[in-house]
């Protein structure tokens, strides 16, 4: 493709050419720098119908870009592609208080539109580690979860509306406030999710909530996972459906990321599963009193080893910093996957002893949401050592044969497609590619991803 047509579309201020790419790293997790044919930065959606226009006429691939913190290499671009960034459209364009929805351009950053709708007193409860760079466009098109499904579900269940950009430069717009809205098919459920193969999202009207006035957030240390369960319903019965995080750590991620090398531990590092669980409500006096209760009963009913409550905001965050900030664990193979909860014990003693007669000195470092099914692992083979298809084949199969998901939250990508039919069937999968050539039938977008 003659790429001069695309700086003349969107002028010299908003391309990046490849000379100059190679100051970007390739993502959070590949630091090599960018290699692609130019990136381009349009700046409101006509723009970016223009760029895939041309693109499109002429078979020239896409890749689109966010935050560049997922896990799955999904938005690495090769070297004859164009990547498209919405890093300049990144504003909040509304916020209503009534009907409790705010418009928000993709290339806005979680913590920004965190931030602004908070200065409303509205809560947009989506929230991960990577809140700073992660974007609402990234967000929707991996279907992101974090810490807080279990109140208020995945990112599927916080988008109203989008604006979607074809691969041809149609654009199509539906950013009704509305929570029912029947009619028809619910096109915007197509691109949630689907990794920017269908269509590149532009903006969102996303489902707001009032924002809470109390928080407690505890730590507790137990010693059998049978105790992390009993403890989960607890929670789960006795906080009538204010409990918003249940995160669960093995023994050995609490350790890696604590101590000398890491973070000062909130507490001592010889408990067998460390869980965060917080709870937020809109009365901080019986909050409080309900939540300490819980906790004591557990207590009094040897059902927990020992606890402790955050009295403070930094409290809360030297708590949460341990499960969010895993730099003392890395360099690492980071794995993201869902299985039932009373599968989640079973399945980490497997891939511990399967890859024990691999890397007898590795290890594979287990945590999670829990509550919601998804489990996070870090896999470390012995010093000198690599196996990442080692290690996908031990994660992956195991996960199969206790009846799981091998992506919960992060997608597909290009790391994930040799095992995608493991959980979908043949017919899913033409169906799937049924799809992406009536949406995209010159496969420029994300060519390389889910399929």
């Amino acid at each position: 493709m003659d790429l001069e047509q695309l700086v003349e579309c969107v002028g010299d201020a908003n391309v990046v050419r490849r000379e100059l790419l190679s100051e970007r790293a390739t993502s959070y997790w590949n630091a090599e720098p960018t290699d692609a044919a130019i990136l381009i930065k349009p700046t409101d959606t006509e723009m970016l119908s223009q760029v895939l226009r041309l693109c499109n006429e002429q078979g020239q691939s896409v890749v689109v870009q966010g935050g560049l913190t997922g896990v799955v290499a999904g938005a690495e671009p090769e070297s004859t592609d164009v990547i498209i960034s919405l890093e300049k459209m990144n504003q909040v364009e509304s916020i209503d208080d009534l009907d409790n929805v705010a418009i928000v351009q993709a290339g806005a950053t979680l913590q920004q539109v965190q931030e602004q709708i908070a200065e409303q007193g509205l809560l947009f409860p989506l929230d991960l580690g990577a809140r700073g760079s992660c974007t609402i466009g990234g967000n929707i098109s991996t279907n992101a979860g974090g810490i807080n499904v279990l109140r208020y579900g995945m990112m599927r269940e916080l988008v109203l509306g989008l604006e979607v950009v074809l691969a041809d430069g149609r654009i199509l717009s539906n950013l009704y406030p509305m929570l029912k809205n029947n009619t028809g098919y619910d096109l915007k459920q197509l691109f949630i999710g689907s990794e920017g193969t269908l269509g590149v999202v532009t903006k969102a009207a996303l489902r707001l909530f009032p924002q809470p006035t109390s928080r407690q957030t505890a730590m507790v240390g137990v010693t059998s996972f049978d105790e992390v369960i009993t403890l989960l319903k607890r929670l789960k019965s006795g906080l009538a459906g204010t409990l918003s995080a249940f995160e669960v750590m093995w023994n050995n991620y609490y350790v890696a990321v604590t101590g000398e090398e890491g973070h000062a531990p909130p507490m001592d590092r010889d408990y067998a599963f460390y869980i965060i669980a917080e709870a937020e409500g809109f009365d901080a006096e019986q909050d409080e009193e309900r939540f300490q209760t819980i906790l004591s009963d557990a207590l009094d009913a040897e059902e927990i080893e020992t606890a402790i409550i955050a009295q403070s905001d930094k409290d809360r965050a030297s708590i949460w910093q341990v499960r969010e900030d895993f730099e003392p664990a890395l360099p690492a193979y980071l794995y993201d996957i869902s299985l039932p909860v009373g599968n989640m014990e079973t399945f980490a003693d497997r891939l511990r002893e399967d890859l024990a007669g691999t890397f007898p000195q590795g290890e594979s470092l287990v945590f999670g949401h829990i509550a919601d099914g998804n489990l996070h692992i870090f896999i470390r083979p012995d010093e000198g050592h690599e196996g990442h298809e080692i290690c996908d084949k031990a994660v992956y199969e195991n996960v199969a044969k206790l009846g799981g998901s091998v992506s919960a939250e992060h997608g597909i990508g290009t790391e994930k497609k040799a095992w995608l039919n493991l959980n979908r069937s043949a017919d899913e999968l033409a169906l799937m590619v049924d799809m992406k050539g009536l949406l995209d039938p010159n496969g420029i977008l994300n060519r390389r991803s889910v399929f």
